[in-house]
């Protein structure tokens, strides 16, 4: 499982000209399921996008979480994250989950988040063509692996 998180201080993705999920400051994270994640990886990834540090403390270093914060989720569900693009000038797919085992992590995953996380977490349409919008923050963004 891979998560590209970028913070932000306002995301939104829409399917056919509707928003389907936004947020305001907090993190949005584009995720990909990889052939095996089980709940471990899931639970654990649950785990690194809550309590990852990525907020400014009062002194202005990166010490506060979502968690901390309070701040919104936005979950999207990207198989092109997890490409193999080393060789060649087309992506294969192949280590990227088949769409019923992605579709069941990533609806896991988002269940955990919204068990563990007081604030707003909201998500785009799995296999749907969406449009994101957001202002980075910083710019802040990471790859996280669980």
């Amino acid at each position: 499982m891979l998560s590209l998180i970028q913070r932000v201080t306002r995301a939104s993705v829409a399917v056919d000209e509707l928003v389907v999920g936004a947020i305001d400051g907090g993190l949005l994270a584009l995720v990909a399921v990889e052939p095996g994640d089980g709940h471990a990886q899931i639970a654990r990834m649950a785990e690194r996008l809550l309590g990852y540090r990525v907020f400014a403390d009062q002194a202005g270093r990166m010490n506060r979480s979502l968690t901390d914060t309070g701040g919104g989720l936005l979950l999207v569900s990207q198989f092109t994250l997890a490409a193999d693009t080393r060789s060649g000038m087309r992506p294969s797919f192949t280590t990227a989950a088949p769409p019923a085992e992605a579709e069941q992590g990533f609806n896991q995953l988002v269940a955990i988040c919204r068990q563990m996380h007081a604030g707003r977490v909201e998500t785009g349409r799995f296999g749907a063509h969406m449009v994101i919008s957001l202002v980075n923050d910083g710019p802040v963004t990471f790859l996280l692996r669980p």
